[in-house]
């Protein structure tokens, strides 16, 4: 029989240090991945949730993901405090609105500090100095349009805008790097100070380093600026390398 030993043990405040929780699509493919990579530090934890969606990519699909947050929230760590939450999906956080979306995260965390990728692209924007850019999406032309108007609310200069015209964020996924990048160079507009590739599913944030060398300006992508917004919330100040300009300040 095994006997219980009166060994001294002792415990760290926490588990790790900073807690980023982090709401992705139930369809999402790509942003997990990214924050594993990017977010690959001994004092960083992030936990994931997931939160029912069903495609096709449509303003009303897109709302309906808004009372489901709260569930999805109620199912990280229970009881336990986060740095900051992070709601991975660019259109649903534009069709909804930010606050609406901290609405719904608050509800499981109160108080808690609430990110989306539309509000950290207009921060990274910020950080960089540009005012200016060029909005690329693989949304349909209704979805993309509403972005545009939510950057331009928000004292960006949308110098141009493009669309793919994807329905399904599952088929975004798997559109080469090679094909992003060839995109990004064709849309972006000479006048424009940075470019901005929408959507979570997207593996933009893969190419944004040879996208800058080709274009010569900043890029930011929606899962970069994310975890770069809730790296820096966090209290993580450092550059990584290989992530674009963003992660250089």
């Amino acid at each position: 029989m095994t006997e219980p030993k009166p060994y001294e043990i002792e415990f760290d405040a926490e588990p790790v240090a900073r807690r980023i929780g982090l709401i992705a699509l139930a369809t999402d493919h790509t942003t997990e991945q990214d924050f594993a990579r990017i977010c690959d530090m001994d004092d960083v934890g992030v936990y994931v949730s997931r939160v029912m969606f069903e495609n096709p990519i449509t303003a009303e699909n897109l709302r309906l993901t808004g009372p489901r947050l709260t569930s999805a929230v109620e199912l990280m760590l229970p009881g336990e405090t986060f740095d900051v939450i992070a709601f991975s999906c660019t259109s649903a956080s534009v069709v909804l609105g930010d606050d609406v979306v901290t609405g719904f995260i608050q509800v499981a965390k109160p108080g808690v500090c609430c990110v989306t990728p539309a509000s950290a692209s207009l921060a990274a924007l910020g950080a960089l100095g540009v005012k200016r850019v060029t909005i690329l999406t693989p949304y349909n032309a209704d979805v993309t349009s509403r972005m545009v108007d939510y950057f331009a609310d928000n004292g960006a200069d949308v110098v141009s805008s493009h669309c793919l015209d994807f329905k399904d964020d599952r088929d975004m996924a798997r559109i080469k790097l090679s094909s992003i990048i060839e995109a990004g160079v064709e849309a972006m507009n000479e006048n424009a100070e940075a470019l901005f590739i929408s959507c979570t599913a997207l593996r933009a944030a893969g190419c944004v380093r040879e996208l800058e060398q080709r274009i010569g300006k900043p890029v930011i992508t929606s899962n970069q600026a994310l975890i770069w917004r809730c790296l820096r919330i966090a209290g993580v100040e450092k550059s990584i390398a290989g992530y674009g300009q963003l992660f250089e300040i």
